[in-house]
């Protein structure tokens, strides 16, 4: 009955969200702790859901103190000279804006935070998206497949994850999957060049069909050239980003220039070293920065509430992300999902566990935290597949494959972030970057499994 409810709880979320039936928070919330009821928690669901919100706590932390800092950081004026070389060498061409999306977003994917990455990327090039007329929702699926792509880096957490979960060292599992990362990041370049052609010709025809307005043609021919896509969200928060960049804001703080600069780098290099944790360093140099950029009570107060629309919808969906796992967990759905799938799978298919487990990290790492899989389903799986002479360090190399994947997953909040940011539907976001994430997860599994990282048989 549990593998049943699971199942549903899941259909039916992706269901409220695909077809923009429900909002994110309204699905995270009131869907599980439907079924949650159904699978007989009764009063214990108020536990449940409050321990979820406890794991996750943390997370909402670290967001709602990264959008105060970074949204500072653009109102002062940091990224404005990064904005201004980038349209320098982009030159107006669609094309080659996608493509230094995807080249920038990699880069910074290696301080192994996605909420980070995404913050950056966002506020240097969604103005510029927007200025080109340039679909927000091309940034969010470039941004997303290159982060998901890099996820498996040793600091980023799934490989750590897998690595201690089943007592073996994340180098032994990282290092001779760097060939299929390679691979996978090409294919996220490939991605992004075929999105800039597309976006240049749908931009280009749009030009033209005005032109033929003005020229007194009828306006018919403009019908639908975009797909519906537009050129900003929903939300508001495009604007606020492009309203943000304005030369002649009175946030400018020129003089400060470096001081900003040099606060930026501090805290993404002790970030990278590991020695506090993320919520705190951010709460830490949020509080700097508003102490020194804006020293008046008042101008503070103006400061965070510039970004407030931000911070509460994502911190929102985090919350309400944090009831769905908190059932999946409390009713014990995960745990009857994962010994279900161990019994229906045919005895004549143990030699292929590795690659099955790699398959698996898909839809298991989308519907579940890294946590649930790694330290819940992946133990279990090892320790069947240890009987057909599959090592625990393979097994762990086949399940971080679907980390491309699993970023686009509404469970991780920083994909949240990115869509709130950028001013994009979820179901928008999922419509053009879930089947090539699927491809990139898919051809990586291959990729180890041609080089003899993963085992087939």
């Amino acid at each position: 009955m549990l593998v049943i409810l699971g199942f549903l709880m899941v259909a039916v979320f992706m269901y409220l969200i695909l077809t923009k039936r429900a909002t994110p928070v309204v699905a995270l919330t009131l869907v599980p702790v439907a079924f949650g009821l159904l699978a007989g928690a009764g009063l214990g669901i108020g536990d449940m859901i409050t321990d979820g919100i406890k794991s996750l706590a943390p997370t909402a932390a670290l967001l709602f103190f990264a959008i105060i800092f970074f949204g500072i950081m653009i109102d002062v004026g940091l990224f404005d000279p990064l904005v201004k070389g980038i349209l320098k060498l982009v030159k107006n061409d669609p094309m080659k804006l996608v493509v230094g999306t995807a080249v920038l977003a990699m880069v910074v994917s290696l301080d192994g935070d996605g909420s980070t990455t995404f913050i950056i990327v966002t506020s240097a090039m969604l103005p510029l998206y927007l200025k080109l007329g340039v679909s927000p929702v091309i940034l969010t699926v470039v941004a997303g497949l290159a982060n998901g792509t890099m996820n498996i880096i040793p600091w980023g957490g799934p490989t750590v994850r897998a690595a201690s979960a089943l007592g073996i060292s994340p180098s032994e599992v990282f290092i001779p999957m760097v060939p299929s990362l390679i691979v996978g990041l090409i294919i996220v370049l490939a991605f992004s060049v075929h999105l800039g052609i597309m976006e240049r010709r749908r931009i280009g025809s749009l030009v033209y069909d005005r032109q033929l307005v003005k020229q007194g043609a009828s306006t018919d021919t403009t019908t639908g050239r975009d797909g519906g896509t537009g050129t900003g969200g929903g939300d508001g928060s495009a604007g606020q980003f492009i309203d943000g960049l304005d030369p002649n804001r009175n946030t400018l703080r020129p003089k400060l220039l470096w001081f900003n600069a040099t606060l930026t780098v501090v805290l993404l290099v002790v970030l990278v070293m590991d020695i506090l944790p993320i919520p705190v360093l951010f709460m830490i140099a949020a509080s700097i920065a508003l102490a020194v950029n804006f020293p008046k009570v008042k101008e503070q107060g103006e400061a965070i509430a510039r970004h407030s629309s931000s911070i509460v919808s994502v911190v929102a969906m985090v919350l309400a992300a944090a009831i769905l796992t908190g059932v999946f967990q409390g009713t014990g759905m995960v745990e009857a999902m994962a010994e279900w799938l161990l019994n229906v799978i045919p005895s004549g298919m143990g030699p292929y566990l590795a690659v099955i487990t790699g398959v698996l990290s898909l839809p298991f790492t989308f519907f579940m935290t890294n946590d649930a899989f790694y330290f819940g389903i992946l133990p279990v799986l090892s320790e069947t597949a240890a009987q057909y002479g599959i090592e625990p360090v393979e097994m762990a190399r086949a399940s971080i494959t679907g980390q491309a994947f699993h970023l686009q997953s509404p469970l991780v909040p920083a994909i949240l972030l990115l869509v709130t940011l950028a001013g994009v539907s979820l179901a928008d976001h999922h419509k053009k970057v879930l089947w090539r994430a699927a491809v990139i997860s898919l051809t990586m599994l291959v990729v180890g499994v041609a080089l003899g990282q993963i085992p087939f048989g």
